[in-house]
């Protein structure tokens, strides 16, 4: 997209912009972290301080799972555990919402790996929703996004998750192995082509 990328590990001790005078816009993506960890990781309080003052630039934002989550929480919402301990490790079924019906046109099913959800904050428009964790989309103002899934997630990272952390395949919910490597063959193209669609109008601000 012609983009250069200023990449922050805040995790790892670097520090976010002062400003977003200097940049396009922001992502924030997903970790194994909990939104919720502020008060045993100071780098997850310093992200959800930033967060605000990045949304309030009026630049584009776009939070991906724990990104989204954080953006629920930065803004008031909450983010939870499944009152049933169960997690979205998997491709699952997006419904959009009369008010992201265009925004999702084309994109059926979508990747997860998450235990935790989130309630779009107070003020938000919510885009979609799913079976397991309701709230699976939503948009403050024009140009800050939470998604609850990731459409960022390439073949390779995903067959590295499913051997790094196939413990959480045990969890209520999740999906096997064989179902997710099946699906990726049937769903990747469609979020391949909806992501460039969604990011080119994103940053845009369209």
């Amino acid at each position: 997209m012609g983009y250069r990328l200023d990449i922050r590990r805040p995790c790892l001790g670097q520090a976010l912009p002062d400003s977003m005078a200097h940049h396009a816009g922001a992502v924030v993506f997903g970790g194994p972290q909990s939104a919720n960890d502020d008060c045993t990781h100071d780098y997850i309080k310093q992200e959800l301080d930033w967060i605000p003052r990045a949304v309030e630039s009026g630049k584009p934002y776009l939070g991906l799972c724990l990104g989204g989550q954080m953006l629920a929480r930065a803004l008031g919402g909450r983010v939870f555990l499944h009152p049933e301990g169960k997690a979205e490790i998997g491709y699952y079924k997006l419904t959009p919402t009369a008010s992201g019906r265009d925004i999702f046109e084309g994109l059926d099913h979508v990747y997860h790996w998450h235990r935790e959800g989130f309630e779009a904050p107070a003020g938000t428009e919510i885009l979609a929703e799913g079976a397991i964790f309701r709230h699976q989309a939503f948009r403050h103002g024009r140009h800050a996004y939470g998604l609850q899934f990731h459409c960022e997630v390439t073949n390779a990272m995903r067959r590295r998750w499913l051997r790094l952390a196939a413990h959480r395949l045990s969890m209520p919910g999740a999906q096997p192995r064989a179902a997710q490597l099946e699906d990726q063959r049937r769903f990747e193209g469609a979020i391949r082509r909806w992501a460039r669609r969604f990011l080119a109008k994103w940053i845009s601000g369209g």
